[in-house]
């Protein structure tokens, strides 16, 4: 199977595609490499902007992958209008155009900031979608817009994923449990805005199994799919974090705990992704931790610009 990953040399790319050509998929990347390369030597690695992309790069391929896009609230709220840009038109063009080059399945890297502020309720995907930030807006316009197209001939599974977090070679320190890990060991300080908002979590390696369920996927399935290790309020995320690294290491942590109001507080149910995909959550919190922990020591050099997408996106924008 040849598969075609559109972004797929960032944080979750990384990561997923190392596993893809365990499986012996041809594998293909189209990213503007904003983060560098640390894909595999070998990956067919194409420089090009989304929007530059025609009908004709995408003949041959039996599915596509779109991991694209401005990744996080601090990159959309930067750049309200390059976000819905490259959130919402991208993907939707791109599923235009790979259902014309004859592609027959379009996988979207969605995300379960589009549920915005519920109270107390776990969230399916049928529940009701209220974000009110740019980030959230822009996943679910480009989710409907892939949507659309879906047909007998032309799959599309929209992801709603977690907040992502672990290890990969394309690193990111700037998500809720590394950016805990990482100011824990430079600073000696973990702080939580808000201890008693929900969020999901999703372990990366389990991002990558979510991804390969959904190649695998009967080709009559589409729709969208919760997918997440687990929900946690962001107190106890700083609790198991505090107490690994202080157990780990040795080291003396203050928790500092604030009380600002914050309007994104989901949490979800991915009971539609086991019994559809069959895809089975078996990450952490503290198996993210564990996994920092062996690739990251107290002495590693986390203040690169490269680990943090707000200030490449800024030198981008700069320049």
């Amino acid at each position: 199977m040849k598969i075609l990953l559109v972004g797929g040399a960032g944080y979750i790319g990384s990561r997923l595609i190392p596993d893809l050509l365990v499986h012996n998929y041809e594998v293909t990347v189209i990213d503007l490499l904003w983060f560098g390369n640390h894909l595999p030597e070998g990956v067919n690695v194409l420089k090009k902007d989304s929007f530059d992309i025609t009908e004709e790069d995408l003949r041959g391929f039996d599915q596509m992958i779109f991991l694209a896009g401005l990744s996080n609230d601090p990159m959309a709220e930067f750049s309200p209008a390059m976000n819905f840009i490259s959130n919402a038109a991208a993907p939707a063009y791109l599923a235009y155009i790979a259902k014309r080059a004859g592609i027959k399945r379009f996988i979207f890297a969605d995300s379960c900031s589009v549920y915005g502020y519920t109270i107390n309720q776990l969230y399916d995907e049928e529940s009701p979608v209220t974000c009110a930030y740019p980030y959230g807006i822009s996943k679910l316009q480009g989710e409907f817009g892939a949507l659309q197209l879906a047909d007998d001939d032309f799959s599309v599974i929209c992801l709603r994923q977690g907040t992502v977090s672990g290890h990969s070679p394309r690193m990111r320190f700037d998500l809720i449990v590394n950016t805990m890990y990482m100011t824990a060991l430079t600073k000696k300080r973990i702080t939580v805005n808000n201890p008693s908002i929900w969020r999901p979590i999703l372990a990366i390696e389990d991002a990558v199994a979510a991804y390969n369920r959904a190649i695998q996927a009967d080709q009559s399935i589409s729709g969208v799919f919760n997918v997440a290790s687990g929900n946690y309020t962001v107190g106890n995320v700083a609790d198991i974090v505090y107490s690994y690294l202080t157990k780990k290491f040795g080291v003396d942590i203050d928790l500092e705990i604030k009380n600002i109001q914050d309007f994104r507080n989901y949490k979800v149910s991915v009971q539609k992704a086991q019994d559809v995909l069959g895809a089975r959550f078996h990450g952490s919190v503290e198996s993210i931790v564990t996994e920092l922990a062996d690739n990251f020591p107290p002495d590693f050099n986390f203040d690169q610009d490269e680990f943090y997408n707000i200030r490449v996106f800024k030198k981008v924008l700069d320049q």
